[in-house]
């Protein structure tokens, strides 16, 4: 349904007031809509459970990295503001770019603020450890949450003490990562959206993208993403280590029916 001319509460003065509001699909984190301006401009409004700024800010380091990103509009409270984009697919320059933000390079792990995995808060205390990083801020900041059952719990917990330490490399480049990228977090194979930025090794995003549980991005990307930094050749053998953190976000956001596949790669794993 619609609605006629519709002033919202906190509108930025600096934009035109809205002459018609309509709800908007895929947001199901936050309340997501779209906006048609008095001047013919389409404004995407997302009203989010955190403070917009911390999205804005992922979209902001984004775009530094010469990811195509909407423009940020407006950034007041939890109400976020994004220009509407829409055009043809660009898979082969969006994954150039999403290489190319690889590219860039922090001075540590993590992030000068923690920010947003979902509903969640995902924790990005500096560290120059990185399979510590990762078990802290990845895997077991997830543990107490009460919809992951106890028994995985205790096998995650001692995965934090010894397996992922030795499974993961030490000092990969701590490359500006996405941190939720799949095909649901583009518009029209073009742009990118809801960031869950960090400095990481680029390996918890190719895991994600290349991961059974998402869409595939299409070959041209791969081949693009490739020609810039190649995927190296033993990805497979660290992506079910580095997959945990978001099987268990998986499981934190939508219950039990997300265990079985999270027990499933603890037990491909021995652990």
């Amino acid at each position: 349904m619609t609605s006629g001319p519709a002033p919202l509460d906190g509108w930025p003065a600096e934009l035109p007031q809205p002459v018609r509001v309509e709800p908007l699909g895929g947001g199901w984190v936050g309340r997501t809509r779209l906006a048609t301006l008095a001047d013919g401009r389409r404004v995407v409004i997302k009203d989010c459970p955190y403070p917009a700024a911390i999205e804005a800010d992922g979209l902001a380091a984004l775009t530094r990295a010469g990811v195509p990103t909407p423009a940020v509009l407006a950034a007041s409270g939890t109400r976020l503001m994004l220009e509407h984009v829409s055009g043809n697919p660009d898979w082969a320059g969006l994954g150039t770019a999403i290489a190319r933000m690889h590219r860039v390079a922090g001075p540590r792990y993590g992030w000068h603020r923690d920010n947003r995995a979902g509903r969640f808060t995902q924790p990005n205390a500096w560290a120059d450890h990185w399979p510590s990083f990762f078990a802290e801020h990845r895997v077991r900041t997830h543990l107490s949450d009460p919809e992951v059952p106890a028994e995985l719990r205790l096998r995650l917990e001692r995965a934090c003490d010894g397996p992922i330490q030795a499974l993961l490399p030490d000092a990969p480049v701590p490359s500006l990562t996405h941190g939720d990228l799949w095909t649901g977090n583009t518009v029209d194979g073009r742009w990118v959206i809801d960031p869950e930025v960090s400095f990481a090794d680029r390996e918890l995003d190719l895991a994600y993208m290349l991961g059974p549980s998402r869409n595939p991005l299409p070959e041209e990307f791969w081949e693009a993403y490739g020609d810039v930094w190649p995927i190296p050749d033993d990805l497979a053998e660290r992506s079910p280590v580095l997959g945990l953190h978001h099987r268990l976000l998986h499981v934190r956001h939508f219950g039990a029916r997300c265990v079985p596949a999270l027990a499933a790669d603890l037990d491909a794993l021995g652990w």
